[in-house]
This record gives C-alpha cells, sequence and structure tokens, in this order.
C-alpha cells in the first residue's frame, strides 16, 4: 500500500529564495504549457510535449522539470475530464462547469510540482537532500521529520516526491511503498463503530470518543476568525493568515488518535471493524441554520480514511453496512421505530423496553450488520454436487 510522508526543508535564506524562485518557475512555464494544451484541444502527453519541449528549455527549465511540467498539465486535464464525467461539476450548462471548461487551467504560484530521482536525492543519514533548481544543483539541505518517518523513508521510499510551499515554509512529500500485513480471514466478530457530532466515534466495545473539547475548539476559532475579519487591519489579516489551517490540523490530530485507538483494539481483540457508509449525508439532510456549521465541519470522512489505512496495515478487515434505521432500531429485539430514539443521548424501545445510550445502541447494530456483510461476502456461491 503507498503512504505518504512529509518532510519539512530548513534551507538558509540564499537556498530558500532559490527553491522558491524554482517553484514559481516551474508553475510559471505550467501555465504557459497549460495554455497552448486549451488551445490545440488537450493533445495527448507525447503531442504535447512536441509543441512546448523546446520552449521550456529555453526558458531555463532542466530536461526532467520540463517533462515534469507537461505531464502535471496533462494530468489535470485528466482529473477534469473525470470530474465532468462524473457530474461532480453539475450538469452541462451549469454555471459551475462552464466556467471550468471556458479557460485553461491554473497552476499557484506555489503549487506542488514533482521531483524524480534524478532531480531529488536523499541522504538519510546526514537529513539532507539535494534537490534541483534554476539556480543550480543545491546540496546538503536539510530536513526534518520524525523518527518513523525517517525510518519509512530509508525503507520503503519509491518514486517521485513533490515540493510544495505552505505559508512560506518548503515541504518535501514522498511516497512509500509500505507492505500490508497478511488479513485476518477469520475474525472472531466485528467492532461497530457509531459516528457522530456530539460523540465523534462510538464503538460496540465501550469506547466513545466525545467530540465536545473539538467542537469548543472550532466554535472558538470560528469566533476569532470573525473578529479579526471585524476588525480588517493589516496586523488583523496577518493573524488570519497565521492561523489559516489551525483548526483542521487540530482536526486531523484527533481524528489520527481516535483511529489509532480503534485498530489497535481490533487488532489486538482479532475482530474486524464495521463502518457507517456516510456518503452524500450533507446531500440527503434538512437542517436549522445554526446546525449546518456543525454538519458541515464534521470530518467524518476524514475520520473514515484513516482507520481505513491504518487497518489495511495491520490486517484487520473493514466493511462499510447501510445506515438506515441504525439509531431506530433496537439491538436487543429488533424493533424499528422512530419514537425508540427518544432524544439525541437516549434510547428507549418501544417494544421490550430496552434503554440504552442511543450511540452505544446504534454501535452494536452496526456491529451485528459488520457480520452479516462480512459473512454473505465469504459464503460459498459453488453450486452444491448433486
Amino acid at each position: 500500500m503507498k503512504v505518504v510522508v512529509q518532510v519539512k526543508l530548513m534551507p538558509d535564506a540564499v537556498r530558500a529564495s532559490a527553491i522558491g524562485a524554482t517553484l514559481r518557475a516551474v508553475n510559471e512555464r505550467a501555465n504557459w504549457v497549460s495554455g497552448v494544451a486549451f488551445e490545440r484541444g488537450v493533445p495527448r502527453e507525447y503531442e504535447l510535449r512536441k509543441h512546448t519541449y523546446a520552449e521550456l528549455k529555453a526558458a531555463g527549465l532542466g530536461a526532467q522539470a520540463a517533462q515534469h511540467a507537461i505531464k502535471k498539465v496533462c494530468d489535470a486535464y485528466a482529473t477534469l475530464k473525470a470530474n465532468i464525467r462524473a457530474g461532480n461539476l453539475g450538469k452541462p450548462g451549469s454555471k459551475r462547469r462552464v466556467k471550468a471548461e471556458s479557460k485553461p487551467i491554473v497552476f499557484r504560484p506555489e503549487a506542488a510540482h514533482p521531483f524524480d530521482d534524478r532531480c531529488l536525492s536523499w541522504q538519510y543519514d546526514t537529513r539532507t537532500v539535494s534537490i534541483w533548481s534554476t539556480a543550480g544543483r543545491l546540496k546538503n539541505v536539510r530536513f526534518a521529520c520524525s523518527a518513523g518517518a525517517l525510518r519509512m523513508l530509508r525503507e520503503s521510499r519509491k518514486g517521485e516526491s513533490d515540493l510544495i510551499e505552505r505559508d512560506g515554509v518548503f515541504y518535501l512529500i514522498a511516497v512509500c511503498e509500505v507492505p500490508e500485513a497478511p488479513l485476518n480471514e477469520n475474525p472472531s466478530g466485528f467492532i461497530g463503530v457509531d459516528l457522530g457530532i456530539v460523540n465523534i466515534a462510538t464503538t460496540s466495545t465501550g469506547y466513545r470518543a466525545a467530540g465536545r473539547g473539538l467542537n469548543r475548539h472550532r466554535k472558538r476559532q470560528l469566533e476569532l476568525r470573525r473578529k479579526l475579519q471585524a476588525k480588517g487591519t493589516r496586523s488583523a489579516k496577518r493573524r488570519l493568515k497565521h492561523r489559516a489551517r489551525k483548526e483542521a490540523r487540530h482536526a486531523a490530530n484527533v481524528n489520527h488518535i481516535i483511529s489509532k485507538k480503534i485498530v489497535t483494539t481490533a487488532e489486538r481483540t482479532g475482530r474486524g471493524i464495521a463502518l457507517e457508509d456516510l456518503s452524500g449525508i450533507r446531500d440527503r439532510v434538512r437542517l436549522r441554520k445554526d446546525q449546518r456549521a456543525p454538519l458541515h465541519s464534521w470530518s467524518f470522512h476524514q475520520l473514515g480514511r484513516f482507520i481505513a489505512y491504518k487497518a489495511l496495515r495491520a490486517g484487520v478487515p473493514l466493511v462499510y453496512v447501510d445506515p438506515a434505521h441504525t439509531s431506530q432500531q433496537c439491538s436487543q429485539c429488533g424493533h424499528i421505530d422512530r419514537r425508540n430514539r427518544v432524544d439525541q443521548a437516549t434510547f428507549a424501545c418501544r417494544a421490550c423496553g430496552f434503554y440504552a445510550n442511543a450511540d452505544d445502541n446504534a454501535s452494536h447494530n452496526i456491529d451485528r450488520k459488520g457480520q452479516d456483510v462480512w459473512t454473505a461476502g465469504r459464503e460459498s456461491r459453488v453450486p452444491a454436487t448433486p
């Protein structure tokens, strides 16, 4: 499986200026290539290279940098075409789709640019890299990362690495090919995981990750942004830029902690994990105005992705179940009634009188559905011998 490792570059002032100029130069040239591709109807990569490669070389790009700029443009148009075909930009004639189709793709000055092993070499013992730039080869550029990330880079790094600039800091995003653990073909059961906003995750094993702290953090960040935006001074704008993505980083850290706890428990007990398939939930539900911000900042998809890749690395089976009626069905007798859900936190069955926390009850329903999905997928389809 592929895992990305992010390392922080720590160049001196002169080299930082050269790296920044290189990133701006390759993205400026990529914008020119994008314009040529748009005018010529987005030809194939080989044909586009014939129209652009010589000028890219004349503009000061190295051979590999020129090739990567052309390939980056072709990949961007391929992604745009796939999004249009999938309907992600709306129906034909919609404002968003017309805007996307009517002009060339534009790359930001600090957008990621790929470097292969000819443009970038790693020295793991000294924690330095040698990287191509428009000002020549930059050697002994220091980088910083954790001991685990360094070990993964040393043992598993494959292919290209992307250089990006974020808030004036340069990072390298390297792809590592990590071997998958053997899948547990006979789990002893499944851990049902109920995802929510009040409680981020509730499992059928009794673990509950309360969302109180994260929701409080989000509310505080929202109020701070409002105050700084209302102030509108230069220092307020500087503080806004400094605080950008702080909420997202905090939420990602919380999701990493929760996913690691769930996967570790499943691995230790020999069980699988069952998650609800919540795709499209934001389009299906109708909410009051004060409920919209919490729903749209709910990072259930990110938590699900973290659980998925950690489970894959640990060899833990993962299944997705239909979320229908998991909060209205009694986990003891199976009775389904909307009135069983008394309020957000309380479940009381109208048929058998079972009383429990609503999220705990839902996690047990997901647990059972996960076992059914796994059994249905594993059962033999070979006709019986007459």
